[in-house]
């Protein structure tokens, strides 16, 4: 993700946007935005549909350097597709040992939104309703509920 932080620096100043009006709007600091425009750091997962969607890119295009601001993403996985169909579904995940999310497991999901690589789910859990960002790269599986 080496152009990560090229990406948001450009798109956040094409927009006409301070450092600190872009974190007023996501409730981060002015030193975190700049830390993440300066590839020192990254932001949490959970924050990445919140900056896609302030900049108005998709996910795939910030996460991926193979991907255009136009879409033109790589070509989706054999499972990317499946999981495109799932899109409003509610299914079980299997993921990939040690890519285990705790708060998931053996928990039924609704596939909420599906983008390239990466595919947002909710569920509700013992502790709530859950909202999450995961990477296909984690879920080794997924059955229909």
């Amino acid at each position: 993700m080496k152009n990560f932080s090229a990406k948001l620096a450009q798109k956040r100043k094409d927009l006409g946007m301070t450092q600190m009006e872009f974190a007023e709007r996501l409730s981060v600091t002015r030193q975190t935005v700049s830390r993440w425009e300066a590839g020192a750091v990254l932001p949490d997962i959970d924050k990445i549909p919140d900056i896609a969607g302030l900049l108005g890119v998709s996910c795939d295009y910030l996460l991926n350097d193979a991907a255009s601001e136009e879409g033109e993403a790589v070509p989706l996985s054999p499972a990317g597709r499946l999981l495109q169909e799932a899109r409003g579904k509610t299914v079980r995940l299997s993921f990939f040992d040690g890519e285990a999310d705790v708060e998931l497991y053996n928990v039924d999901c609704v596939i909420e939104d599906f983008q390239g690589n990466w595919m947002k789910v909710s569920a509700e859990t013992r502790k709530g309703r859950v909202e999450k960002l995961l990477p296909l790269s984690a879920v080794r599986a997924l059955s229909f509920s």
